[in-house]
């Protein structure tokens, strides 16, 4: 029998945690996360991470699995998730790869090959761009180089835009170079699922996703983690909205409202992401739950009869 990976794939709230969640009970399997944010143990609320139940209906891997001070690139998701695949695929037939960081299910699915170590006198360097012109400057430099990952990337997070600035000075060479797939096992197929919802559902499952945890505590958490907020992995939608907020650049209410549209603008660069992947067998999770089913038991029987 050949193992599967099933990729649940899908914008932001969209329900992908307890879909997965469904799947994994029903195939008796575990879960890898593919979310860059869920990876950091001290963020929680911002994250909407699996709560405690959730967690305790199957096994999730690389969810808290890093600090916040630590840098961690899609090359090194690519490399733990591999790793976690591997042993997985010694007593499970079927592993779920669950979230909406495309860049990471692709690290995966694809892999990263030799992506260069970073350096840090030409990471500062840009650094500086972004401290002294800000995010449009370094925006800027990413279409002029590299257009295609321009297209792809969270084009609202530094990080990942000086880093692939940072790639393109080291090797001369876009990202796309480097994802050419040779860390991919070929022992094993990926069944493609992305879930969606009509736009305007979606964007109000978004907004009420922010209201809770603007009830739960999102304030206070950020507030706790202000003095740290230069960090990579708090350039992120719902704290730096409050981090300007705390600034006092903007009111409160407009940082919620900037929540919510950052929010939503990060769903429509996710769909776009993964319609670039020809593979995607898409699904409304609401309406066509009997058919993503059907699906996935068919392709799990003929993966049994593959050589």
């Amino acid at each position: 029998m050949q193992n599967t990976l099933i990729v649940i794939a899908g914008p932001t709230a969209v329900g992908k945690t307890d879909l997965s969640i469904e799947i994994a009970q029903k195939l008796d399997t575990e879960i890898i996360s593919a979310d860059s944010r869920q990876i950091y143990r001290e963020l929680t609320i911002g994250t909407a991470k699996p709560d405690t139940l959730q967690l305790s209906l199957c096994t999730h891997h690389l969810v808290n699995h890093k600090s916040i001070y630590h840098d961690y690139t899609a090359a090194q998701y690519g490399r733990d998730a591999q790793e976690i695949l591997v042993r997985l695929f010694h007593t499970k037939p079927q592993v779920i790869l669950c979230g909406g960081s495309g860049l990471y299910i692709d690290a995966l699915c694809q892999g990263f090959d030799n992506l260069p170590e970073s350096n840090t006198q030409i990471r500062n360097e840009f650094a500086a761009i972004y401290k002294h012109n800000g995010l449009k400057a370094l925006q800027e430099l990413l279409v002029q180089v590299d257009y295609d990952y321009s297209k792809k990337v969270d084009m609202n997070n530094p990080h990942r835009i000086i880093r692939a600035l940072e790639v393109n000075k080291i090797s001369g060479h876009n990202m796309a170079f480097f994802q050419k797939g040779n860390m991919k096992l070929t022992s094993y197929s990926i069944l493609y699922i992305c879930v969606n919802l009509e736009r305007k559902i979606l964007y109000e499952r978004i907004n009420q996703r922010v209201d809770k945890m603007i009830s739960e505590g999102l304030e206070d958490e950020a507030l706790a983690y202000y003095h740290l907020r230069n960090l990579n992995s708090l350039q992120t939608v719902g704290y730096k909205e409050f981090f300007d907020y705390f600034e006092g650049k903007t009111s409160y209410d407009e940082a919620v409202e900037k929540i919510k549209q950052n929010t939503r603008n990060y769903a429509k660069r996710q769909l776009t992401w993964f319609r670039r992947n020809k593979a995607y067998q898409w699904f409304d999770i609401e309406s066509q739950k009997e058919q993503l089913w059907a699906y996935i038991y068919k392709n799990i029987e003929l993966s049994s009869y593959k050589n």
